[in-house]
């Protein structure tokens, strides 16, 4: 890695939540590999200078606070046996933006204002060594359709510098494998094309295992994808996703793993841009394997989650492709401009070597709907019973596909629900609700924009806490130990928001709303630090992620101090 100092700016107090930074900030720019183990702190600015790789061995912690503000160029790749240990905390978050948005930053607006841009960086890119379903035209030669551990993929938007460069490739053998933590993290105006079809995500994940810690994520104003996930079994928490270009949670190459809480908010980054590149497409697409017999194929699994569509932008809720399996639970879909389940079958890209359901003996759409979630293809499959049992542990109840205990609102579309219908998504057993009552407190939209070949009606405040038949649940997601168990349908309750304190959507003045003074140690977002919490942090001792309240990359006495002073209810 070769850094250098380029001059001193006076630091910007990011808000009186923010940690207090010292006077004098200093811009460090950051170009190469980062080839030891490195610490970027919240003293300073980085400024990453076109790709900078994290090689295998290092790990780049930075602290929570910490501004990564680059030039047009710069972006962030953690390779396969790096680490990444990022944690911002809920008064003190890690910003990544660019540099230009970094110089609108006033007293008056300390982390800026929303503006209709994007491209203005690249993003963050994590590899990992887990499996991934990838074979055939498109894909590596030497890769088979069956599990092996060394099948591996070209990460999208990344460019190997010759035949030898490793730096590009993820997947392995490995879905335990651990990437790091990265937490309580802003992601703002990415996306640097790379070429025609080679857009950067906000952040792409390829091959992550599953002792990944990822939550509290955001990614706001993003050109290609908000979040893509290729293979792996990484979990997710509170993800807030806004004005994403493509589509804004999507998965391809046989993704395993859980994700609870989330927001997502469709709308526009580039003013005149395509549907696709700066114009929101589908809020979730999620592809199975390529081809689609190969295994592992995605088996995912989600509750609570918001998401809200753009009703006039022809645009569909959630795309199936090439034999994903995927469960919606106890989540909240309103406001889609197209329908709320499509089953695309493939996508329709030949250089992938896509083939869609029921291919080569694999279950058609209509049977993995009615098929037991525990019931994994013969085709192609893994070496042994205990194989299969590890490498598909996302889903533990109903069938394969399933939507339950949602609530469905304002879709008005002519053919919002006609899949859905015909699927059995609205059967008394699955506890869905057609709405009439907004499911959430309460949404503003500004002016239409003619853009993407329809129309969008941009959110411009959002008070996303459940309301009407959202504020109670008619069951709850299982306790697995990943998912927590809460009684009301969406992202969030009735009575608080996880917004508060470190997102742009709040700075914005998008999600003010139930927001109040940020409380350290609140680990699970209930207003108290109790016994949970210190539990939380004690089961993770020495370890990164949760409980690392002053974003050191370890859990310690510090943090317990922390905690213990804040012990409590929290201020309001």
């Amino acid at each position: 890695m070769k850094i250098s100092t380029v001059g001193s700016t006076l630091a910007l107090v990011i808000g009186s939540s923010m940690i207090a930074q010292s006077a004098i900030a200093a811009e460090v720019l950051v170009s190469g590999n980062i080839t030891t183990s490195t610490t970027w702190t919240s003293n300073n600015t980085y400024n990453l200078q076109g790709q900078v790789y994290v090689s295998p061995g290092a790990t780049l912690t930075i602290q929570a606070g910490t501004v990564v503000a680059s030039d047009l160029g710069g972006s962030l790749a953690v390779t396969r046996d790096a680490r990444l240990v990022c944690n911002g905390n809920a008064s003190s978050p890690v910003i990544f933006t660019s540099k230009t948005d970094k110089n609108t930053w006033t007293a008056q607006n300390p982390r800026g204002q929303w503006r209709a841009v994007a491209n203005e960086w690249g993003n963050i890119t994590i590899m990992g060594n887990g499996y991934i379903g990838k074979y055939g035209a498109g894909a590596v030669s030497t890769n088979t359709a069956a599990p092996n551990a060394g099948n591996y993929a070209n990460m999208e938007g990344l460019t190997a510098s010759g035949s030898s460069d490793t730096r590009t490739f993820y997947g392995g053998g490995n879905d335990l494998d651990n990437s790091g933590s990265l937490t309580y993290t802003q992601i703002r105006y990415g996306g640097l094309v790379v070429g025609l079809g080679n857009e950067l995500n906000g952040l792409s994940l390829g091959g992550i295992g599953r002792s990944t810690t990822i939550n509290h994520i955001e990614i706001m104003n993003n050109v290609d994808d908000g979040i893509e996930v290729w293979g792996g079994t990484v979990d997710m928490k509170y993800v807030s996703i806004w004005n994403i270009g493509d589509d804004s949670f999507d998965v391809d190459h046989g993704w395993r793993g859980r994700a609870q809480f989330g927001l997502i908010v469709q709308g526009y980054s580039i003013p005149g841009a395509a549907s696709g590149s700066g114009t929101c497409d589908s809020i979730f697409e999620f592809d199975g394997a390529a081809k689609s017999d190969a295994q592992p194929v995605t088996t995912a699994n989600l509750y609570n989650f918001t998401a809200i569509g753009q009703p006039l932008s022809n645009k569909n809720a959630c795309k199936f492709r090439d034999n994903a399996r995927v469960q919606y639970n106890q989540s909240i879909f309103m406001d889609i401009g197209a329908q709320v389940v499509r089953n695309d079958n493939t996508d329709n890209e030949a250089t992938d070597g896509q083939t869609g359901y029921g291919y080569n003996g694999t279950l058609s759409w209509a049977n993995t709907w009615t098929t037991a979630y525990n019931v994994t293809s013969t085709v192609n499959p893994f070496s042994t019973p205990a194989a299969i049992a590890a490498a598909y542990r996302a889903l533990s109840a109903g069938t394969l596909i399933q939507y339950t205990d949602n609530v469905f609102f304002n879709n008005n579309a002519a053919a919002a629900y006609t899949e859905a219908n015909a699927r059995g998504v609205f059967a008394a057993a699955n506890n869905n609700v057609q709405a009439t009552s907004s499911p959430i407190t309460s949404i503003t939209r500004g002016s239409n924009i003619s853009q993407g070949g329809g129309v969008i009606q941009p959110v411009i405040g959002l008070d996303p806490r459940a309301a009407n038949n959202a504020v109670t649940s008619a069951g709850t997601a299982p306790n697995d130990g990943f998912f927590d168990q809460v009684n009301y349908r969406g992202g969030f309750s009735p009575t608080s928001s996880w917004l508060c304190g470190w997102t742009a959507s709040e700075a914005f003045g998008y999600t003010t709303a139930g927001c109040s003074t940020p409380c350290v140690g609140d680990l699970n977002g209930d207003r108290v630090v109790g016994g949970a919490d210190l539990g939380a942090l004690l089961g993770n001792w020495n370890g990164s992620g949760t409980g690392d309240l002053n974003g050191d990359g370890t859990v310690s006495g510090s943090d317990l101090g922390a905690m213990l002073g804040a012990w409590g209810a929290c201020a309001e």
